[in-house]
């Protein structure tokens, strides 16, 4: 394919190798732990002191909703403008410091405001200059690392993400009394990741000798076409993506009430017994990123670790299904955090080996990274319907499904071993 022929022209040496591994676990690490300070902890609180607890549930709803549309939109609109950028910094880095900028600026203003519309319109403009980082620079993993290392950086940002969501909430958790310095805190973090990022990274190529981007505002237009030639395979990771997140997130976005209504804990106990499966989460979700990020580029196999990936997702959903104890929770918390840790780690090394065009990377990994927040927002919403219907019961046998069908869909793929 046209991707593993260019990735084949891409030469790293061993230091630049170790600044990508850090550049990329820096940047996921200072985004995710801004961003979970505020979306964890601190936002809920805010909300929950100007309007009280039942009307906060309802507005932090109905924010996760349209930020999770901000988000797509994004993705897919920096991506494809990263693409046609032609400056002496490159492509790509012109848009990952200016995200950081706005996404800590914006972050740092949700907590200034005390209007829930001001909020609301914040909190969206934070999504816009967090996925202005995070497009351009999933997009680097197609145009600056070798193929034989792409799953070993994509774990890196895999390992970032868990130990930023795992320090982000304890941050948030010791300013819920005294919150304003913890949204300082959160909008520094988030506005120097694109700053560290790119100094810590090699420094990107000018693209002003790039051919430029003929065409107008319709031209424009017609490059967010999502891709159809040559694009099998590319939809099959798309659609596997998004069933295996579905899976994952129609469980971890609803442990508190599982604990609470279907294990029947208290609410204090299941608080602690969060606290216990978040520690477990990131100590198994390090290893299993980093651990087979590395194998995958060793053995140069995507599919394999999927399988693996599947397999534990599946037995983390079966054990609370079938034995109903908070021991089974802390169990899933190791099983599917394992499992979710090793597809992450060759998620996005998968993804650019199923790129129909080297040249769209930005904005067909847009597309592609769409799977993430689609999972992530709509998983939540079948765990709701399901439980009405049926409770919980019916939750965890959905997942597994979910799961399943994913792998089979990523095992449909051609263009990748």
């Amino acid at each position: 394919m046209e991707n593993q022929k260019a990735s084949e022209d891409i030469k790293v040496n061993k230091i630049d190798r170790i600044r990508f591994s850090i550049s990329f676990f820096i940047f996921a690490l200072l985004w995710m732990s801004g961003l979970a300070i505020v979306s964890a902890v601190l936002l809920p609180q805010h909300l929950k002191d100007l309007v009280g607890a039942s009307s906060a549930t309802a507005i932090y709803g109905v924010l996760n909703a349209v930020t999770a549309v901000a988000s797509l939109v994004a993705n897919l609109l920096f991506g494809n403008f990263s693409d046609r950028t032609r400056s002496v910094l490159g492509r790509r880095t012109p848009w990952v410091i200016a995200g950081g900028v706005v996404g800590g600026i914006s972050l740092l203003l949700v907590g200034v405001f005390s209007n829930v519309w001001a909020i609301g319109i914040s909190y969206c403009i934070c999504m816009f200059g967090l996925n202005m980082m995070i497009a351009p620079v999933i997009a680097t993993l197609s145009d600056r690392i070798p193929d034989d290392m792409r799953a070993t950086m994509s774990a890196f940002m895999s390992a970032g993400t868990t130990v930023g969501s795992s320090i982000g909430t304890m941050i948030g958790a010791k300013f819920i009394t005294v919150q304003f310095p913890g949204f300082i805190t959160a909008a520094i973090l988030m506005g120097i990741a694109g700053i560290c990022t790119v100094v810590v990274w090699p420094r990107e190529k000018s693209s002003k000798d790039m051919p430029a981007v003929k065409g107008g505002f319709g031209e424009l237009l017609a490059s967010f076409k999502p891709p159809v030639k040559g694009a099998r395979d590319f939809w099959l990771a798309f659609s596997g993506r998004t069933l295996l997140i579905f899976s994952y997130y129609m469980i971890l976005n609803y442990q508190l009430y599982i604990l609470e209504s279907y294990i029947g804990q208290s609410t204090t106990v299941a608080a602690a017994t969060i606290s216990v499966m978040s520690v477990i989460t990131m100590i198994v979700g390090l290893i299993g990123s980093l651990t087979s990020g590395a194998i995958s580029d060793f053995i140069g196999r995507r599919k394999l670790p999927v399988i693996i990936a599947s397999a534990l997702l599946i037995i983390g959903y079966l054990l609370p299904w079938v034995m109903k104890t908070s021991f089974s929770m802390i169990l899933f918390a190791g099983f599917a955090g394992l499992g979710y840790a090793v597809y992450g780690a060759v998620d996005q090394a998968l993804n650019i080996d199923v790129l129909p065009s080297k040249e769209e990377a930005g904005k067909d990994l847009g597309i592609l990274n769409i799977a993430t927040t689609l999972g992530q927002m709509a998983g939540p919403i079948i765990t709701s319907i399901l439980v009405g219907v049926g409770g919980y019961n019916l939750v965890f046998p959905t997942a597994i499904v979910f799961a399943i069908l994913a792998c089979i869909f990523i095992q449909l793929i051609r263009s990748t071993k």
